[in-house]
Formats: C-alpha cells, structure tokens, sequence
C-alpha cells in the first residue's frame, strides 16, 4: 500500500530541514497555548517541545518512503504523552485538539518551506495535506492508546484497591491506620459508619456501577456484599429506592470497626425475612433478631434506644431507666410506679416529665415502646 509521504515533493527535504527549528517553536507554543503548558511548569513545556521535536523530525524523514509512519520507539513517545494525559485526570480532547493544532500549523509550515524555494502547485498542496493528516492520525492513535492503556490500568489498581478495603472491613480487627491508608487509596477522606447491604450475586457488577466511589464491593459466592459510606446514598429513602426489585437486605449503619457485626444482623435478617420487590431493613427487625437470642441485635438496639439520655449523670440516668422500665410494665400507672419504686408520685411525675423531653414521640410509638422493654429487661 502506497504511504501519502510517498508522493511529497522531492525537494521537500532540502526546504523544511532549516525551518525546523522555528517550527518547532511555533507549533510548540500554539500546543502550549491550548494546553495550559505554561501553568502546568517547566517539565510539561519541556515534554512538549520534545514530543513535537520528535514528530516533526520523523514527518520530514518520511518523505519519499513507504515506511510506517511510527517506528515503535518514537511511537512509544506518544503513547506515553497520551498515558501522562490519563494520569492527569484529563480526557482525550486535550490532546487531539492540541494535534488538530499541530496538523494546520505543519501543513503551514510545510507549504511556506516549500514556497521559498520555488512555486508549489495545488497537487503538491494537496499531496502535503493527506501526509500531513495521516501523520497526524497515526499520533493520534498512538496518543489515544496510551490514554487507554493508562486508564485500564489505573482501572485495575482501582478495583484492587477496592476489594482490599471490602476485605479489610469484612474481616475486622485491623489497624486504624491500616484502613484509613485503604480508604484513602480509594479517594474515601475518612471511613466513620458503614451500611452494608445483601445483595444475590448476580448483583455485584450493577452495585459497582450503580454506586460507584460511594461503596465497595465483596463477592462470596453465596452472595455480595455492598459496604456503603454513610452519606446522603446510604440514607433509607434513597436507598430504597434503589434497591428496590434487587432483593436486597440492608444492614444497620455502624462503625467501620463493627462492619462484620452488621454484616452478621443483616445474615441473620435474611434467615428470618423471605426478601422482595423492596429491600428489607435490619432496623425494622431489631426486636426479632433480640428474641432469637442475637446478642449484637440487643446491643445495637440498647445503644440506640438509651443514646438520647448519655448526658445525664450516671445517678440520674439510672433513676430514670428503673422509672421507666416500671412504668411500661404498669402501663402507665404514675401511682403503681410510685408504689413499686417507694418514691412520691410528683417525683415519678418529675422523671417522667423528663424522660418525654428526652425521648419525644418514641414513648408513644408501641414498637419503640417494645424494644424498650426489651433493652431494659436485658439491663436487669
């Protein structure tokens, strides 16, 4: 197959050899310009000018030959231009622009080379202009490789990263630093409370895609494990949302340091609950998995329960909770829990007045009220 830089004027050598350096200069300030060369340092100028050193001199070698236009040690350069692009965060429009750049100024460049030295007719302008544009594609591919290439492998390294923070969480009892340096690895800033969410494994791929750098995900065979960071994606409503029809069990949000006791209450919810269109949540089922014995339901729902009255003193927060705790289980006789306690009925009154500050609304709610008694039965 002829090459287009086969049929270049003969002569064209002779005419662009001396204008090298000055187009050079010119196409590499141009690209510069487009780029932003000069506000990403002196190395990146200096990158630049090489790799368009680099194209100019092999465009001007090629003339007259069939030769490929990228022997692999020059075309190297380019795909390690194109792979400098990926690592900087930025896309292919950078540098095909900046080679859309190059390719008018060259062809410029090649015509008034040639005008110098005699006429140049419309055949040789148009002969200049196919070797300059398949020149310019071949780089352009060359670029575009190595942007790919760099981006499949900062794609590996990513998931890699990814599946060792899933497996540092889900195993447990790993260093803090350890798992902070994990999470960094993956652009998490700090890890604080997880959400881990069941899913079939089929469903793996789609929770990648769907939730991205908000969670990671292990695969176990049996099942996946979606571990999510808690954040506006791991709230219920949305995440109801999008689990639904996925038969999914989402587990309560705790510390990253409890993720394998999440993980156990949400095994423990699918053993009990069959699944469906809507994903089932461990919250609604901590007074189940209490019954059935889960000492991690009862602590989780304790520590949730009891959390609003932390900042009492030790004496009164017990006074309170032994107020409490006979007051459900006289139903709401103020005069039964004031004969059962010894004290005065206005200071049941008292504690109770309190209590409802503390609480609110939850002391109305029978499920709430239930657990209730659940964690304080479990206290005495």
């Amino acid at each position: 197959m002829t090459t287009p830089w086969l049929n270049l004027p003969g002569d064209f050598k002779i005419a662009m050899r001396p204008r090298l350096p000055d187009a050079v200069r010119a196409i590499s300030d141009a690209v510069g310009e487009n780029t932003g060369a000069a506000a990403a340092g002196e190395k990146f100028q200096r990158d630049v000018r090489t790799a368009v050193k680099v194209a100019l001199d092999r465009f001007v070698d090629l003339a007259r030959t069939d030769e490929p236009a990228l022997p692999p040690r020059i075309r190297e350069v380019f795909v390690g231009l194109g792979a400098a692009e990926a690592r900087e965060n930025r896309g292919p429009e950078t540098v095909l622009a900046s080679l859309r750049i190059a390719a008018r100024l060259l062809l410029r460049e090649a015509t008034l080379a040639l005008s110098e030295q005699r006429p140049v007719s419309v055949a040789e302008v148009i002969d200049l202009a196919d070797a300059t544009s398949a020149f310019i594609d071949e780089l352009a591919t060359a670029c575009t490789d190595g942007l790919a290439r760099q981006l499949r492998e900062q794609a590996g390294e990513g998931d890699r990263r990814r599946r060792q923070l899933a497996d540092l969480l889900l195993a447990g009892g790993s260093p803090p630093e350890v798992v902070r340096e994990a999470a960094a690895g993956i652009g998490w800033p700090a890890v604080d409370a997880i959400v881990p969410v069941l899913l079939p494994p089929d469903q793996a791929r789609d929770a990648r895609f769907r939730f991205g750098a908000d969670g990671v995900v292990a695969e176990r065979g049996r099942d996946a494990v979606l571990l999510l960071r808690a954040g506006v994606r791991a709230e219920r409503a949305v995440l109801a949302e999008a689990l639904h029809g996925r038969d999914a069990v989402v587990g309560p949000a705790l510390s990253w340091t409890e993720v394998p006791q999440a993980v156990r209450l949400a095994e423990r919810t699918a053993e009990l609950i069959t699944s469906g269109p809507e994903p089932v949540f461990v919250d609604d089922h901590f007074a189940a998995l209490a019954l059935r014995g889960e000492p991690g339901a009862l602590a989780v729902l304790t520590t949730r329960r009891l959390a609003p009255l932390a900042g009492l003193r030790d004496s009164q927060r017990e006074a309170f909770l032994v107020t409490l705790s006979s007051w459900l289980r006289h139903w709401g006789s103020r005069t039964a829990v004031a004969a059962e306690l010894f004290v005065h009925p206005q200071t049941v009154s008292y504690r109770l007045n309190r209590m409802r500050e503390l609480l609110g609304d939850d002391l109305d709610d029978p499920r709430i009220r239930f657990e209730l008694q659940l964690v304080l039965a479990y206290r005495a």
